[in-house]
């Protein structure tokens, strides 16, 4: 491809900052933001049309089935304006799930605009909000987007004016377009040539680089996905990471098309990648800051913090010989995920696993379906949990994660819970109903706010702890799919905390121990020990479940053992011969249950999820 200004080599020339513009898209999950990426791609003949795909940027199957973006993205086009001259645009593309959170402030922190795509039929929800005010907090400029006008149901007009009285837009100027019909797509590019600044760095400076992704190759090592600041990064240099003084090698430089393309250089302004031959994305963070080993910059780029898991869960190989099997798996997904933390644990009731710390449910959810896919394990995963801080009574503080490890009630002295602030989009009809919900969840309203007659926005702190169980599905069937929600860590707060343990035929099952709030202990043991009722099979002798506080018994159900009707070979006789089968029976069934082991299901594991739909 040939620059038009000097007639070289695109990849090999210079582009001039003031025709570079870096930008992102953000959008609520479903909005259509891999679907207007596709047509950007494909109108400024970034991919040539026989080899267009649906979500040509999610290159993962799960990405493809869920229609989210896991993993952040990013490729330069080129696009001659309608002033006649020629424009370098890098789109980085963000994951949309507030899991992923701080990658999508690290890769907005890489750009200078947005495009915030709103869907014409559902209007603003509650991350289009937080994720413009992501891009807000970062200085960006923010283009809005009304898509999926094609739509029958489509209601531009009176999105227009929501997104004017909410966001300040003048509805007039918002773009009306359809990514799936092409409509729109060249006021877009336009809006960015003319609107989202060029960068301003600093080409004679020291480097700086920031890093907003990274992804494992198993021939370039570490690939960091980065956003030139200052300075220029170059193939053979000596850098080094700012936030470990960890000195790499470049192997490699280039940018992405969206593929990988090797180039001389990386200028500032300029969006690329770095091959660094690491072997553990570990070492390459996202948020961290490459410099020159030789001439390092004074200061790194600001707003770095290492991944911190918040949900953990134990994962187990049904079959124990896959236990070497697992292992390898998560060391593999580890490569490509930073987040990803896991050490082994052994459990009574399922044998050796791994516990194993999530960004959130949706990641827990990614990881146990490609183990589960890619190498073909079959694996049982416990209630996921959160992180506690625990004060002991000898003045240490312990960190907490498995319920099994909390220390004797004797020894602490205080448990305090992560708290979250929950922000909720919902009719106004509901407002109640999402009251209710969360007062159940033991939340305190914090803010309610009309943002038009019919829609209103509900701030809540909420627990972590009630947050995960199933607290979004309860919110979605009792507005009728209507709200959606967002939240971020606000705190961590002390509470009346205990453990509750459950007895399955008098034997203790330490994977199903939960720490629960001693006001809701009861109906938590009742409602677990009913669930467990219901998804744990018969055998052939009664089996009893409890629910212990400390020593004490809070809740019992019995599961009922199959019936054998021992007598249907008796046609007639004395009763004594009956009775003799029936106490033959009975001595029968007392041996199993002292030598019988109950098999656990899934379900029972999971039934902690789904205590809120009785």
């Amino acid at each position: 491809m040939v620059c038009a200004r000097c007639r070289r080599d695109f990849y090999k020339c210079m582009i001039p900052e003031k025709f570079i513009r870096n930008f992102s898209i953000v959008a609520h999950v479903d909005h259509g933001k891999s679907t207007l990426t596709d047509r950007l791609l494909e109108i400024t003949g970034t991919i040539a049309k026989r080899e267009m795909v649906e979500q040509v940027m999610d290159q993962m199957e799960l990405e493809r089935e869920k229609g989210i973006t896991i993993k952040a993205k990013a490729v330069r086009m080129l696009y001659t304006a309608r002033d006649g001259n020629e424009y370098e645009l890098n789109l980085i593309d963000t994951p949309g799930h507030v899991d992923f959170t701080y990658e999508v402030s690290r890769a907005l922190a890489a750009c200078e605009g947005a495009i915030l795509v709103v869907d014409a039929t559902q209007g603003v929800e509650a991350q289009t909000l937080a994720n413009m005010y992501l891009a807000l907090e970062n200085n960006l400029v923010i283009i809005p987007v009304i898509n999926k006008i094609d739509l029958p149901s489509a209601r531009p007009d009176e999105i227009a004016t929501d997104i004017e009285n909410l966001l300040s837009f003048p509805a007039h100027e918002i773009i009306r377009a359809s990514a799936k019909e092409g409509a729109g797509m060249g006021d877009i590019l336009e809006a960015i040539v003319a609107q989202v600044p060029p960068p301003r760095g600093k080409p004679d400076a020291p480097a700086r680089a920031l890093v907003f992704d990274s992804h494992y190759d198993a021939y370039k090592g570490v690939v960091a996905y980065v956003r030139v600041v200052d300075g220029a990064l170059r193939k053979g240099d000596k850098l080094r990471m700012m936030s470990n003084n960890k000195d790499i090698d470049a192997l490699e430089v280039g940018i992405f098309r969206p593929k990988l393309i090797a180039a001389d250089d990386l200028n500032a302004g300029e969006v690329g990648y770095v091959a660094t031959g690491l072997k553990s994305v570990r070492e390459v963070q996202v948020g961290d800051t490459l410099t020159q080993a030789e001439r390092p910059a004074e200061f790194p780029l600001s707003g770095f913090r290492p991944a911190k898991p918040m949900v953990f869960a134990g994962f187990y190989p049904v079959a124990p010989n896959d236990y070497p099997l697992l292992r390898d798996a998560l060391d593999k997904l580890k490569l490509n995920d930073a987040a990803l933390t896991y050490e082994a644990e052994t459990s009574a009731a399922l044998g050796f696993g791994f516990r194993i710390g999530f960004l959130g449910l949706l990641h827990m959810e990614i990881i146990q379906e490609r183990l589960e896919r890619e190498y073909d394990l079959d694996l049982i995963a416990t209630a996921p949990s959160v992180e506690y801080h625990v004060l002991k009574t000898n003045g240490e503080i312990a960190t907490v994660d498995n319920p099994a490890a909390l220390p004797e009630p004797d020894a602490i002295e205080e448990i305090e819970e992560p708290w979250m602030k929950v922000s909720v989009f919902t009719p106004a009809q509901y407002i109640g109903t999402v009251m209710d919900l969360a007062r159940n969840r033991r939340g305190e309203q914090s803010k309610l706010e009309y943002l038009d007659p019919e829609r209103v926005r509900m701030d809540f702190l909420l627990p972590l702890s009630e947050l995960i169980i199933d607290f979004y599905d309860q919110l979605k069937s009792r507005t009728r799919g209507y709200a959606s929600m967002d939240y971020q860590f606000d705190s961590y707060r002390a509470a009346p905390l205990q453990k509750m343990t459950l007895l399955l035929n008098d034997e203790p099952v330490d994977a199903l121990a939960l720490i629960v709030h001693k006001d809701y202990a009861y109906q938590r043991g009742a409602a677990l020990a009913r669930k467990l009722k219901q998804v744990i099979p018969s055998q052939m002798f009664p089996v009893p479940i409890q629910a212990a506080l400390g020593g004490r018994i809070i809740a019992r159900e019995t599961i009922r053992a199959m019936r054998k009707d021992v007598l249907a070979k008796c046609y007639g006789g004395d009763i004594t011969r009956k009775k003799k089968l029936l106490e033959k029976q009975k001595k029968g069934k007392k041996r199993m249950k002292q030598l019988g082991a109950v098999e656990l299901p899934q379900e029972a594991f999971m039934a902690v999820l789904k205590l809120g739909e009785e």
